[in-house]
């Protein structure tokens, strides 16, 4: 049963990746139809977000009066319902109303099952969930190009739509395997604080200042990746379509070696290694050189980079703060994450649209030194606490 539960929660993870990376990869299209600016995409990731925000902060109290198991399965059906209607979507307010339920819904299971993984599996179980999680933000883009060139974007949206069903119904059948660990759930039920106590710990604003600028630099590169190739690069929308997979490629790949590596090393070592390789690729995409085969590169090497830091950051949130406060602490973690995704792909919309979307490389710099700082200032007060 084990093995199989943990099957399934790798199955879950590429349903949580499956829709990130469709409205980036599509959006060069979808704007197009709707006749609006490039920078309304934040406006749609804004209120998808602000659903995150929202469920992820009641995840905590979801979770301890029905469960992991049935807080996952009625929030994936939540993201189904969001993708059909985005596929049927014929004018742009339809699609901020469906990115209501994909919001509430994918905020929920994110802050679930993180928390799940973190209190009962091992650091490279974690890191191989996110691994797929990559998968699923890698099919997507290859989805959406495949739609665009072929037929529409709504296509690529009602494909996906029917993966996540059919994913919604695997998880349904799966229900009974989650017994496996229903004692320690029910134990660390019992332990669950509120999220004012959660705010009052030492290192926690710390760590949620870190986590705000990592997704902001995870979002920012997943949103805009494709719209860089198209206004920086001067690559066809449907070729920028593809090629906004290599982050995700370049994610995916990363997460699987750190879950060879991970224990070894330990959380905070491979925060700092992947800390380094991204901003490597960074460097690369500042290198002042027309050709778009540098850009590639540079974006599967953010890719590798990012890789460890969001799982290793989750995983060692019960190490640092103790296992009967992870679950309150992650919600909230959550929560600084989507106000991430929520304000800082938007502001950089705004700032491209003004200045030119060459300055991605330079507004990813910035949060990714906040980041470190603050994620070394939380590991610095925790180990005197602990």
């Amino acid at each position: 049963m084990y093995s199989l539960l943990l099957a399934v929660i790798y199955l879950l993870f590429i349903s949580l990746g499956l829709p990130d990376s469709l409205l980036g990869a599509g959006w060069p299209a979808i704007h197009l139809e709707f006749n609006t600016p490039v920078s309304y995409m934040g406006f749609v990731s804004m209120t998808i977000s602000c659903g995150t925000v929202i469920s992820s902060l009641l995840s905590d109290k979801l979770t301890t009066k029905f469960g992991t198991r049935m807080v996952t399965s009625i929030s994936i059906f939540l993201t189904v319902v969001a993708l059909f209607g985005f596929s049927f979507s014929t004018q742009f307010w339809m699609l901020i109303v469906f990115a209501i339920p994909y919001g509430l819904g994918a905020g929920a299971i994110d802050a679930a099952l993180n928390n799940y993984i973190a209190l009962h599996f091992k650091a490279k179980h974690i890191s191989w969930a996110h691994c797929f999680w990559g998968v699923g933000t890698i099919i997507s883009p290859f989805i959406m190009g495949y739609a665009v060139t072929n037929t529409t974007w709504h296509d690529g949206y009602l494909i996906v739509g029917f993966i996540q069903l059919a994913i919604a119904i695997i998880t349904l059948l799966s229900l009974p395997l989650w017994k496996v660990n229903k004692n320690k759930s029910e134990e660390q039920r019992q332990k669950s604080i509120g999220l004012i106590s959660a705010l009052k710990i030492r290192g926690v604003p710390f760590l949620l200042i870190g986590f705000f600028a990592y997704c902001a630099v995870e979002a920012t590169t997943m949103c805009w990746a494709s719209t860089y190739f198209v206004e920086v690069k001067q690559i066809s929308v449907e070729q920028a379509a593809n090629l906004a997979s290599l982050f995700y490629i370049g994610l995916m790949v990363g997460r699987f070696i750190s879950g060879f590596i991970t224990e070894k090393l330990g959380d905070r070592k491979m925060i700092i290694i992947g800390t380094c390789i991204l901003a490597c690729g960074i460097v690369l995409l500042l290198l002042p050189i027309n050709s778009y085969i540098f850009a590639i590169s540079a974006f599967i090497v953010i890719g590798l980079g990012c890789a460890p830091i969001y799982p290793c950051i989750i995983h060692s949130t019960p190490n640092n703060f103790g296992a009967e406060n992870s679950g309150a602490i992650i919600g909230i973690q959550m929560a600084s994450a989507y106000l991430g995704t929520t304000a800082i792909p938007p502001l950089f919309g705004l700032i491209g649209n003004i200045i030119g979307f060459t300055i991605m490389p330079i507004y990813l710099l910035i949060f990714v030194i906040l980041m470190l700082t603050m994620i070394e200032s939380t590991f610095h007060i925790t180990k005197k606490t602990r």
